[in-house]
C-alpha cells in the first residue's frame, strides 16, 4: 500500500536525498517552510491534509484536525508541545502512533554528561581557567581537590532513553544509582524509587542529573525546596528542560555554596540573555544546548524514521522504537 508521508524537517541535502531513496515506492510532501529548529512549532502546511505519516515538527492542533494522519514521528527527544491529555487520548482514541527520535539524542547526551561529571572530578575547567588567566602552576591545590567518581551516588531526575544510556556509561564506576520515575519497576543496576523518597535521596547524592521533560507536573521541580535538600556540595547537570528548573533558586545554591556545581545546556528562555546571573554564578558552566549535538544529526534522524517506516508499513506498529502512543 502506497503511504503518503509528509516532512517538515530542515534536512542536510544528504539526509534528504537518503529519505527519499528510503521512501521509494512510496509519496514524500516536503513542506514549503521548514523547522529549523526542533524549540518551535513548524508553520501550517497545504500538503498536511494529505499525510497518512508525519515526520518532523508539526502543530499539535493541525495534527489533531488532521484525522487521515495515523502516525506523527517527531525529530526530538522532548515532545513537550505534544504532551497533553488531548493530544495523547486522542491519538490512542483513534488508534494513531506517535513516536519521539530519542533513541538519536541518547548516546550524545550521555556522553555529554559523563564528560562534564569526568572534568568537574579531574579539576579540568579550574585549570582552563588558570591557564586563560594567571597561569600558576597549582599543583598542590588540584591534585587535593581531584576525586574519583568510583564508589560516588546519582541521582538521575527521570528515566528514559538516555538516563538508561548514562547508566550503562557510569556502571564501570560502581556508582550507586538512583532514578525517580512514575513506573517503580525494577532496572538492572539502579534503584527505581517514587516521588516521596526523592528527598531522601537528594540528602545521599553526589550527583543530580536532571533528565525530566516540559510538562504542568514538572516545571520547576528543581526548586528552593529540592535544591535546600541537596547534599552540601553536590553537583547538579541539566539537560532536560530549562523550564524544570527555578534559576533563581539555582543561583542562590551555588552562590551560597549549598551546590558545589551545576552544569547546564537548557535554559527556561533561549538564547540565554547575557545579562542572565547563570553565567557569573560560581562554579556554573554553560553550553549552548548542545548536549544532542551530533555531526551526523540529520542522517541519524532520517536512519531511525526509516527503521521506523520499515515496521509502520509492514502493519508492525507494535514495533515502533521511541513510541509514546
Amino acid at each position: 500500500m502506497k503511504i503518503t508521508v509528509w516532512c517538515n524537517a530542515a534536512l542536510s541535502s544528504a539526509a534528504e536525498n537518503l529519505l527519499a531513496h528510503g521512501l521509494a515506492g512510496h509519496r514524500l510532501i516536503l513542506a514549503e517552510q521548514r523547522a529549523t529548529s526542533v524549540l518551535v512549532a513548524g508553520a501550517g502546511d497545504a500538503g498536511l491534509a494529505e499525510a497518512d505519516v508525519v515526520f518532523g515538527q508539526p502543530d499539535a492542533g493541525d495534527c489533531l484536525r488532521r484525522k487521515k494522519i495515523r502516525w506523527v514521528a517527531i525529530t526530538s527527544a522532548g515532545y513537550g508541545r505534544y504532551d497533553t491529555p488531548e493530544f495523547l487520548e486522542a491519538f490512542r482514541a483513534r488508534g494513531s502512533c506517535f513516536t519521539t527520535s530519542s533513541t538519536v539524542f541518547a548516546e550524545p547526551c550521555a556522553q555529554h554528561v559523563l564528560a562534564m561529571m569526568l572534568a568537574l572530578a579531574r579539576q579540568l575547567p579550574a585549570s582552563h581557567a588558570e591557564q586563560l588567566g594567571e597561569c600558576g602552576w597549582k599543583f598542590h591545590e588540584r591534585r587535593a581537590a581531584s576525586v574519583l567518581l568510583n564508589g560516588q551516588t546519582v541521582l538521575l531526575l527521570g528515566y528514559g532513553a538516555i538516563a538508561r544510556r548514562l547508566a550503562e556509561l557510569l556502571a564501570p564506576f560502581g556508582m550507586k544509582l538512583y532514578a525517580v520515575r512514575r513506573r517503580t519497576h525494577s532496572e538492572r543496576g539502579v534503584h527505581i524509587i517514587p516521588e516521596e523518597k526523592v528527598t531522601a535521596v537528594l540528602a545521599e547524592a553526589d550527583h543530580v542529573v536532571n533528565l525530566l521533560p516540559d510538562n504542568e507536573a514538572t516545571r520547576n521541580y528543581v526548586n528552593a525546596r529540592r535544591l535546600g535538600a541537596c547534599k552540601p556540595g553536590a553537583r547538579f547537570y541539566n539537560v532536560g528542560r530549562g523550564t524544570t528548573v527555578d534559576e533563581r533558586a539555582l543561583v542562590r545554591a551555588l552562590a551560597s555554596g549549598r551546590l558545589g556545581a551545576a552544569y547546564l545546556d537548557v535554559f527556561a528562555e533561549e538564547p540565554l540573555s547575557p545579562s542572565n546571573p547563570l553565567w557569573s554564578a560560581p562554579n556554573c558552566f554553560i553550553t549552548p544546548h548542545t548536549a544532542g549535538g551530533r555531526s551526523d544529526q540529520d542522517v541519524a534522524l532520517v536512519r531511525h524514521f526509516l527503521a521506523n517506516f520499515a515496521a509502520f508499513a509492514e502493519g508492525r506498529a507494535e514495533a515502533l522504537a521511541d513510541r509514546v502512543v
